[in-house]
């Protein structure tokens, strides 16, 4: 930012402003006499222009010592007041020109994710979008904290994300998907009922503080509901009872590793649409391993059978390292 900038210099020039009144209230007190005060006072006076005149008749040596305390505290004000005022401006114009940037960026979004609310969960869906990355806009009445995400790269929207004109900005009509992630059920609720009814197509994901409430979020028109503090409870349990398990999907998610799960869709005409499993050799050319099969129409089929056909449009669910996993991704969409 402008102010950032500009601070060295100006904490430059304010260091010399200092020393120039040091040097001077110490001559003042030994060309002249004068005590420590009076030199000051004599200074302020001078750099400052106010100019009530000598506290004492001034001496030759002292009337020149004084004109170049003038000449040069009246040019060090000048600067640290010409710089002050740039950097103001420069932030505004920034600000300006920056919020106009962004909603150029948010109007041209299209099959993106839009984040209602950044506290704790809308902020970890923000991080994991922003590793993938897919595009998003994030939805707060918090001015401070959308511009903190907005200096890291995040399209952010001030407003309340449960009056139809915000959503409306947020392209919401054009997205893939939506989550409602604000502090209270009652906030989220009005929220998936604004943007239901702005896209009946839109995937929606609600977060749930209470149990009672997640029943509200699906009548509303939630795809799905996740309720933290359960999950948490859930993964403490299960850090007891089956701790190497905890630790095996821990480092399957972690992006530190070199081992992902991800899901990958099988489309028309791809080297291995309408193959046997065993016929596409996804683990000796990929490195992957299958984990699951969901089809269009059908559940989902875990642990597949070599002899399964991989159907086009199938979603493949597959664990490998990140170059196993592009590998896979081009064989998924290249024709044949």
């Amino acid at each position: 930012m402008a102010v950032v900038r500009a601070l060295p210099n100006l904490r430059i020039v304010l260091l010399a402003l200092i020393a120039l009144m040091l040097i001077g209230i110490a001559g003042f007190h030994y060309i002249e006499g004068w005590t420590w005060f009076e030199g000051f006072y004599m200074v302020l006076t001078t750099i400052t222009t106010i100019g009530y005149g000598e506290l004492h008749k001034l001496t030759p040596a002292g009337r020149v010592f004084n004109s170049f305390i003038i000449v040069t505290g009246v040019g060090l004000l000048l600067l640290l007041t010409g710089g002050a005022a740039q950097a103001l401006l420069e932030f505004e114009l920034e600000t300006v020109f920056g919020r106009r940037r962004m909603e150029r960026e948010i109007s041209r979004l299209s099959g993106h994710f839009v984040i209602c609310g950044v506290g704790r969960v809308g902020r970890s869906v923000a991080r994991e979008l922003v590793r993938k990355p897919v595009p998003f806009v994030v939805i707060d009445t918090d001015e401070l904290k959308l511009k903190r995400y907005a200096e890291a790269g995040w399209l952010t929207l001030q407003g309340d994300a449960t009056h139809e004109n915000v959503l409306r900005q947020a392209r919401v009509e054009h997205a893939s998907g939506l989550v409602a992630a604000t502090t209270t059920d009652a906030i989220n609720i009005y929220v998936i009922l604004t943007a239901r009814g702005l896209n009946p197509r839109l995937k929606i994901i609600a977060r749930a503080s209470e149990e009672d409430a997640e029943k509200h979020l699906l009548t509303a028109g939630a795809n799905s509901v996740v309720l933290p503090y359960n999950f948490a409870g859930y993964r403490i349990a299960q850090s007891f009872m089956r701790p190497h398990v905890v630790d095996f999907f821990d480092t399957a998610m972690d992006r530190e590793h070199k081992l992902e799960i991800e899901e990958v869709q099988v489309q028309a005409g791809s080297s291995i649409s309408e193959k046997t499993l065993e016929a596409s050799r996804l683990r000796q050319e990929s490195g992957v391993i299958v984990l699951a099969i969901k089809g269009e129409n059908s559940a989902m089929r875990f642990n597949p059978a070599p002899d399964d056909v991989i159907h086009t449009g199938d979603h493949l669910i597959v664990m490998g390292d990140p170059e196993g996993l592009q590998h896979l991704e081009r064989l998924t969409t290249e024709r044949t």
